[in-house]
């Protein structure tokens, strides 16, 4: 039988999702976990790989379970999973799903603040600076979807199969005060490292670095930038992931703001 899990993860002290030789990962956790309550291995099957550093407040994963079980599975996994790790639901599906390949469409959330804050350090990234223009910020996050070939903002564009991501919105919000930023954009897909880069590109357009039309000319060109680096994993999650069979709210509330009634504006 097939299930589905729905959970969400820190992954602060992790290397990413997917397992590594010699260091920790968040499938290596759940993978043992779960093999030592039913007796035997079992492998699981990510909706995607997130870096070392990165969250998520919604992940999938599917697994195929051989007998099924006769006791409390989702208590007695949460119970021995670290405190960073967080199973909410158990789902049993029809057929042969595919939690990666059957994905129609992933959300990610880019957070980030501009002063120091020990409350933060963990799930925002900080850039102290100071005038971010957020109005030119905004312009150039609105270029996104006009575009679906990301070859120029990606860790190896030669090493894909294609770079065409259907990116079907992006948005800039900010806290009251401006010193709280969050990017938020949904594709079908997304490629290496694609949102870290693009969020340093866009903290580039803030700051002055970069102009509007020269980010934009790399999307026209498709030519990579001379130099292209990526944005602090710490403030990428993966929030919401979707599914023609499965459509699940949110339910992790971690993220900075969250709990917050209209803390985040629509720039």
């Amino acid at each position: 039988m097939r299930y589905f899990v729905h959970i969400a993860y820190k992954g602060t002290r992790y290397f990413g999702w997917q397992n590594q030789p010699n260091k920790i990962s968040i499938q290596e956790v759940l993978e043992s976990t779960l093999s030592k309550i039913l007796k035997y291995q079992i492998t699981i099957y990510g909706c995607g790989r997130t870096d070392a550093g990165v969250h998520a407040s919604q992940y999938f994963f599917h697994m195929d379970i051989e007998r099924k079980w006769d006791f409390d599975l989702f208590f007695r996994w949460n119970r021995i999973l670290p405190v960073d790790i967080a199973i909410f639901e158990i789902i049993p599906v029809v057929g042969q799903p595919h939690a990666r390949f059957d994905a129609v469409l992933r959300t990610y959330d880019y957070f980030l603040h501009t002063y120091k804050d020990p409350f933060l350090s963990d799930s925002s990234a900080m850039y102290l600076l100071d005038d971010l223009d957020l109005d030119r910020m905004k312009r150039a996050v609105e270029l996104l979807p006009k575009y679906n070939d990301y070859s120029a903002y990606c860790k190896s564009p030669g090493k894909n199969e294609h770079n065409i991501c259907n990116v079907s919105s992006a948005t800039l919000f900010s806290n009251s005060n401006g010193d709280q930023i969050r990017f938020q954009i949904s594709s079908n897909r997304f490629l290496g490292r694609m949102i870290r880069i693009l969020t340093r590109k866009l903290i580039e357009i803030g700051i002055g670095k970069l102009s509007e039309d020269e980010f934009e000319s790399h999307l026209i060109s498709k030519k990579t930038p001379a130099l292209i680096l990526p944005a602090h994993p710490q403030g990428l999650y993966l929030s919401k992931v979707t599914y023609p069979f499965l459509d699940i709210p949110v339910k992790a509330e971690f993220i900075p703001g969250a709990a917050v009634h209209n803390f985040w504006h629509k720039l």
